[in-house]
């Protein structure tokens, strides 16, 4: 090797972390201006347009319709466009965003979305920065695309690998903290409790839940009567179930009606998604293994997606996060890494502009491909926790 590559590669391995942190700020700045510059949308024909970063919109003026009483549940088209979905906790704490210009909000909303995501892959145990650096940058795209319809799904799968890396360090108030405030945002976050199965304390993991969950629960009590805030919740419980059977999402579920023509599989499907989640976890001993605990991390980062009858393109930031800890987490296998090209030909480039509009209008979006590579990854994952066992990086637990 020349004197030169070698130098190239000795300032990157240095410096792959910082590449990594300056590309997710350059992707939150590019956003920010993409969205403030672009013209208005318009839903619905002959509908009226509305502000490009219309998603942030909701988050901020849900804090306004919270602190005036009104139901956040229900449309307001005088604000923007489609509903407010998430909890009355999530409305209060968007509070902070919500009385700044919106050039200086969006920018820190993208910001907070990209960087919580790379706090938690930069606290993973067990990887070297390279390797941190490739999951990061391997997610960049999707990011990019989260952060372009200003969601909350980059902040969702930075939250859950943050409670991860906390839980690994035995830091239970702030791990607790960072899956309960997922959860509030986005009721699939849930699912990520299953991880504390893997550590010692489970009295003080289960005591600092539950405080998380009645502190956020009771925290809008702060600008809100009782009374409301019960209204406030049952309305939330009617929009959430009549959300769940209007949709199935870029999913499992997606493709059984899509490709199958089956939308009454959708509660089958699920049940099924759970027992092959939960089914590793009678290997109990395995419980100590580090790169079981990563393959579980990763199997739960793409299970909230594919089974979630909501995805959506932009929420795919998590599956991606989830393959690229699955992928990076290990020994490269050649079946690993044809699968991993596949993933990002497939997830990340399908829907972007190098596709021709027609084939990404006529068959990708409309058929979810999308979806496809995250299903036979997640797949690939259970099998190897159940007939793969492998002891890579032993720590204890």
């Amino acid at each position: 090797m020349s004197l030169t590559k070698t130098a190239l590669l000795r300032t990157w391995k240095s410096k792959c972390l910082s590449i990594a942190l300056f590309a997710l700020i350059g992707i939150s700045i590019i956003a920010a201006i993409q969205g403030l510059t672009a013209g208005p949308k318009i839903y619905e024909p002959g509908g009226k347009p509305y502000i490009d970063y219309n998603n942030f919109r909701i988050f901020k003026f849900s804090f306004y319709h919270l602190i005036h009483n009104q139901d956040i549940y229900r449309l307001f088209p005088e604000d923007h466009w489609d509903l407010f979905k998430y909890s009355p906790a999530f409305a209060l704490c968007f509070g902070i965003l919500s009385w700044m210009p919106d050039p200086i909000g969006l920018l820190l909303w993208n910001l907070i979305n990209s960087l919580c995501l790379f706090a938690g892959v930069r606290l993973l145990p067990g990887l070297n920065d390279e390797k941190k650096s490739f999951i990061l940058l391997f997610c960049l795209l999707e990011m990019l695309l989260s952060v372009q319809n200003t969601q909350s799904n980059g902040l969702m799968s930075g939250l859950i690998v943050l409670a991860f890396a906390l839980a690994e360090r035995r830091q239970y108030m702030l791990s607790t903290l960072c899956i309960v405030f997922s959860f509030y945002i986005k009721l699939y976050g849930a699912v990520a409790f299953i991880l504390y199965l893997f550590y010692p304390g489970k009295l003080r993991l289960f005591g600092w839940s539950l405080f998380w969950m009645l502190f956020f629960a009771l925290i809008p009590l702060v600008v809100v009567s009782s009374n409301q805030l019960l209204f406030l919740y049952n309305s939330w419980l009617h929009l959430l179930i009549d959300d769940r059977s209007a949709s199935t999402g870029v999913s499992v579920m997606g493709i059984m009606v899509t490709w199958f023509h089956l939308p009454g599989a959708k509660t089958a499907v699920t049940l099924a998604g759970v027992v092959l989640f939960l089914l590793p976890l009678i290997y109990i001993r395995r419980y100590k293994d580090i790169s079981f605990r990563f393959l579980f991390l990763a199997s739960a980062l793409i299970w909230m997606v594919i089974f979630n009858h909501k995805a959506e393109s932009p929420t795919y930031i998590i599956v991606m996060s989830g393959i690229g800890i699955w992928y990076w987490s290990q020994q490269p296998t050649a079946l690993n890494r044809t699968l991993l090209i596949l993933a990002f030909l497939l997830i990340t480039m399908s829907v972007s502009d190098l596709v021709p509009a027609p084939v990404r209008n006529g068959f990708i979006r409309p058929y979810g491909i999308k979806a496809v590579m995250a299903i036979v990854i997640w797949f690939r994952i259970v099998y190897e926790q159940l007939f793969h066992p492998r002891n890579l990086n032993p720590t204890p637990a």
